[in-house]
């Protein structure tokens, strides 16, 4: 990939700000342990979740690009993963990046053929995550592709894709920010120890590896999570009490919490069930190559536009 495939311009690498950027709340997340009186921060992460993760998707309709995009992100997932674990980096670092790979290819489509491409933006998500997240960030030599070799330029020139792609909006909410609050609500202060947010945590990354992220809202994940990490066994009168003493103070979508419960519990019953090896071959199986796709911007080096 030579310097010679890109071009920019100065006005293309700045981040445009409004007042509203100036307003956003801040976040963070490691020992988050929030107090009664910290209702007003969860509930301002709430109403910032819709600018933050962008959850207007454009999918394309078509079958064989769905699929396509599908393979494409379980190689990313796979990687992903794989690189948190090899460089020490933390669960939320990689759930970040995830949202990043989801929320770019909402917007743009990388043209058939250019698998190669998929590769460079996972690298890119999880670099740009790891910046955002990380106290040490890894060097970009440290990010080592699975079949395929990219110089740090390369790797810096999608970097700066996708930060004008998703309108320098990095600051993402992950549902580990909400973790530690909503089992103060639903438990008992002496049921509620670290196993079950650990347990919780895990059921969140486990749901973010099957899931396209911007289909649901952090809030929601997080609190599905916590509650299947309390019992597995909910009813649905049961589940909406217990939804209910969340989504009064913050005004979640009790139907929305109730389809990610069931559809996390799902998730957890198949990952116990099927072993992931067989998993991931039948997944892999399924790729296929396809025709050119959608009228969505395409992936290119020759400038951000095209």
């Amino acid at each position: 990939m030579d310097d010679s495939d890109t071009t920019f311009s100065l006005t293309s690498l700045l981040c445009e700000e409004d007042d509203s950027s100036l307003n956003q709340v801040k976040i963070t997340h490691t020992g988050f342990k929030p107090r009664s009186e910290d209702d007003h921060y969860i509930q301002l992460l709430i109403q910032t979740e819709p600018r933050s993760n962008g959850c207007q998707s454009c999918v394309s309709d078509d079958d064989t690009a769905k699929n396509r995009l599908k393979c494409a992100r379980l190689d990313a997932v796979n990687w992903i993963f794989s690189t948190k674990e090899s460089l020490g980096l933390h669960f939320r670092t990689a759930y970040l990046s995830l949202t990043y790979f989801d929320r770019f290819n909402s917007k743009r489509i990388i043209d058939s053929g250019k698998e190669w491409a998929f590769q460079l933006l996972g690298i890119a998500c999880l670099s740009l995550a790891a910046k955002m997240e990380e106290q040490k960030v890894p060097l970009l030599s440290h990010y080592k592709p699975q079949g395929y070799s990219f110089d740090s330029s390369g790797i810096q020139r999608m970097e700066l894709m996708v930060l004008t792609t998703l309108e320098w909006k990095m600051c993402g909410i992950t549902p580990f920010a909400y973790l530690h609050h909503f089992f103060s609500k639903i438990c008992d202060e002496c049921d509620c120890n670290e196993s079950l947010v650990s347990k919780a945590s895990e059921f969140v990354i486990d749901f973010s590896k099957e899931v396209n992220l911007m289909d649901h809202r952090p809030s929601v994940v997080a609190l599905a999570a916590v509650l299947l990490a309390c019992d597995d066994q909910l009813t649905k009168n049961t589940l909406e009490c217990k939804i209910g003493v969340v989504s009064s103070l913050y005004s979640l979508e009790k139907e929305c919490i109730y389809r990610c419960y069931n559809l996390m519990k799902e998730l957890v019953n198949k990952k116990n069930t099927t072993p992931e090896s067989n998993s991931l071959n039948m997944l892999s199986n399924q790729r296929s190559s396809s025709s050119n796709i959608g009228i969505k911007r395409k992936l290119t080096y020759n400038g951000f536009e095209q």
